[in-house]
């Protein structure tokens, strides 16, 4: 039997910034343990936090982009709980008074509109990290202090595929602002995962089971089908109580989630307002500055691509799934490039090549957008024909040479000379008299061979237009 799934995300992303949150050390990403660090991220006695405006500035950016009310006054408190990586005893957090709340985006799954509700966003301090060896734990304070923005959404997800296609939205809106780079090798996103199951007509929530700490897309969709699919099993069994509300998480070896804890109660982390930071008025200045300068979102670049461009639905998400894809798109456009020609060298070549290689992006490769434009520039000239600019960005790649270069180099310029193609397109006649007479008696597919020879004689410098016309011309 079916039963509807309800699944609440619980979204970490961690910010780009220059400092920490509430510290000066750099924020940045580090393979050296305890590199980045101060004396106020180790929670020595003394030290007192400095609250990061630009870390305010982009987190009401995020809370105006997705539809919050924003809080009349910023404000923070104190999370109280021990563990090893929280040195103080207590996270700077916000609880009473978040940044944004009461939210909605709508993203698409499978060609269908689909509202989110969120319940909050609010931003706060990263904890340390640590790292379990064979017989000893040791703590990493890189992490410590990093900006980390938590979005809430409220249990209105179906299906992991939802879950999914609003994280994906998610990310890109996060890239598309600046706000983080999203990469889930630094560690930078993580979830947490709520799933419960209940009949169809069922009015009340089934019990939660919370994943904790899920750092992948992939994972997080993993997580949910197989939550979904092991609390239904029981629920069919008659053994749905032992669906209990605790807290898992997820295994990749054995594609399973794994009890952690029982959550029989919330647990009570005696919020309090943090007293070493003061609540400041929200001004109203700040707000329109903020607002006037949210960036073009990936939707609003597909619409436009769409609509000014004339661009299939497909090829416009293509483009816009990626930021950089998309920047170097714009780019080429910006210099003139016709956008459907740049559109098309971009995702059947330049994505192809990217492709073939872990961990590459647009940016490691030699080409750059004006080599595009270049590119399609000499085609549209008519300066060399599409084959030779296929063969250009083949050459383009292998030797590192700009468009103009390697067709200079190799001497690939169409053959413009009237007179010389009238004598190619003789010397091919008068050496294919079969194929003339054959397309005189209707078989018209050996004027395309006679093209070919045309070609083959020019070494493909000849256009083809031109070449079928004068044939044509000739044969008559």
């Amino acid at each position: 039997m079916a039963y509807k799934a309800v699944i609440g995300l619980e979204f970490h992303c961690e910010m780009k910034s220059h400092t920490k949150v509430f510290s000066r050390a750099i924020n940045g990403f580090s393979k050296k343990p305890n590199q980045l660090v101060s004396p106020l991220d180790m929670g020595f006695p003394g030290t007192l936090p400095v609250l990061n405006k630009e870390c305010v500035k982009k987190a009401i950016e995020i809370a105006m982009i997705l539809n919050c009310k924003i809080p009349e006054y910023m404000e923070f408190d104190r999370k109280n709980y021990f563990y090893p990586d929280l040195p103080k005893g207590y996270q700077i957090t916000q609880f009473f008074n978040p940044v944004g709340v009461n939210g909605s985006v709508k993203i698409e799954v499978n060609g269908k509109e689909k509202e989110v509700l969120i319940h909050d966003i609010h931003l706060e301090e990263d904890a340390a990290s640590l790292d379990h060896l064979y017989d000893t734990s040791n703590i990493d304070y890189n992490r410590s202090g990093v900006p980390l923005l938590e979005l809430v959404t409220e249990p209105c997800l179906n299906s992991a595929e939802e879950a999914f296609e609003f994280l994906e939205h998610m990310k890109r809106i996060y890239q598309y602002t600046g706000i983080s780079d999203c990469d889930t090798k630094k560690g930078q996103i993580r979830a947490d995962v709520n799933v419960s199951i209940m009949d169809e007509n069922d009015t009340e929530l089934g019990t939660k089971v919370e994943t904790k700490n899920v750092n992948s897309f992939d994972s997080i969709r993993k997580t949910i089908e197989y939550e979904i699919e092991r609390q239904s099993k029981l629920k069919s069994e008659g053994r749905y109580d032992e669906v209990v509300q605790e807290t898992r998480r997820w295994d990749d070896e054995s594609g399973t989630t794994i009890h952690m804890r029982s959550k029989a109660d919330a647990i009570d982390y005696k919020y309090f307002t943090e007293p070493n930071i003061p609540r400041y008025k929200i001004s109203k200045e700040l707000l329109d500055d903020i607002r006037k300068n949210i960036p073009e979102l990936a939707h609003e670049r597909k619409e436009k691509y769409i609509t000014e461009y004339g661009m299939s639905e497909y090829d416009a998400k293509v483009l816009v799934k990626d930021k950089k894809v998309s920047d170097f798109f714009e780019e080429c456009v910006s210099l003139g490039s016709d956008p459907k020609s740049t559109c098309n060298w971009i995702t059947t070549k330049i994505l192809a090549e990217i492709n073939k290689k872990e961990d590459t992006t647009i940016e490691d490769i030699f080409i750059k957008p004006y080599m595009i434009s270049e590119l399609i520039s000499l085609i549209d000239s008519k300066k060399i024909t599409n084959n030779q600019g296929k063969e250009v960005f083949a050459k383009m790649l292998e030797e590192e040479l700009t468009p103009g270069e390697i067709v200079k180099k190799y001497n690939m310029e169409v053959i413009e000379d009237e007179n010389l193609i009238n004598d190619l397109v003789n010397e091919v006649i008068n050496e294919n008299n079969q194929a003339v007479t054959d397309y005189k008696n209707g078989r018209t597919n050996m004027l395309d061979y006679l093209v070919g020879q045309v070609m083959k004689k020019s070494k493909g410098k000849a256009n083809p237009v031109e070449a079928k016309e004068k044939l044509l011309e000739t044969i008559k």
